[in-house]
């Protein structure tokens, strides 16, 4: 039980890969604040976790309300007393449709921008008093293997995912003195349901088979390993970085 008695708040935790690191982070013995815009969903998952024998409880938020996400962290304080780990998962990606740089709708430019990285910005603002009083923090921002590759017909989403990989490294500079280390993951094309639909075809499926070193699909199961590792008191000498975890499709 690497995580014992530590308390994760995990944004979109209701579903797809959130999902899956809510219950790797309870399995461990972390408390989990399940927060999701999709209330319902985060429910389910707080109470599946707890009939697994783990803590959990369930906040609804829309991370790009600043309201909202301090209430996100006071409802975690209140809950459990303490924040130990943020995993800024929150994001768009499913219900976009990929289309030429020209055809984005500037509104649609800003609603990502919005959630994926001022949404960062704010779950950040939340929870850092009680990190910074608590003198130790663990922040987990999940960027995108998509700003390794420069994949097109995406430029919104790839340009919102590499601005977490700078966020990182920015406030990694500034929280330091406060103990509180920040890193991101590049996940690969990971298969967890509505992720695909519309997005991904099957072709695009094998073509990125073929252009990993391991040679099969992503699944969330995959991403949930090196999150808990950035939880856990094993990485407290690492901040800043940016893990690729797609099979060996980039190579860093």
């Amino acid at each position: 039980m690497r995580l014992k008695d530590k308390v994760a708040i995990v944004t979109g935790g209701g579903v797809g890969i959130g999902k899956a690191y809510a219950h790797g982070l309870a399995k461990e013995g972390a408390k989990v604040v399940v927060a999701d815009i999709q209330d319902t969903e985060a429910q389910k998952v707080a109470a599946d976790i707890k009939a697994a024998g783990g803590e959990a409880i369930a906040v609804a938020v829309d991370v790009t309300s600043p309201e909202k996400t301090q209430a996100m962290a006071a409802a975690a304080l209140k809950a459990y007393g303490r924040i130990d780990i943020l995993v800024n998962n929150a994001g768009l990606y499913s219900a976009l449709k990929k289309k030429p740089f020209m055809d984005i709708d500037p509104d649609e430019w800003d609603r990502v921008m919005a959630v994926n990285v001022k949404g960062l910005w704010h779950c950040v603002k939340a929870v850092y008093p009680a990190m910074k009083q608590q003198h130790k923090g663990k922040i987990i921002n999940i960027s995108s293997g998509t700003t390794q590759g420069g994949t097109p017909n995406f430029l919104h989403y790839v340009s919102s995912k590499g601005a977490v990989i700078s966020f990182t490294r920015a406030l990694a500079r500034e929280v330091g003195g406060d103990n509180i280390c920040v890193n991101s993951i590049m996940p690969g094309l990971t298969i967890s349901g509505p992720n695909q639909e519309g997005v991904t075809s099957a072709e695009q499926l094998a073509d990125r088979r073929k252009s990993r070193a391991l040679q099969r699909d992503q699944y969330p199961a995959d991403l949930v390993g090196t999150v808990i590792f950035l939880a856990s008191d094993d990485s407290d000498f690492m901040t800043g970085q940016a893990i690729g975890v797609d099979g060996g499709q980039h190579m860093h």
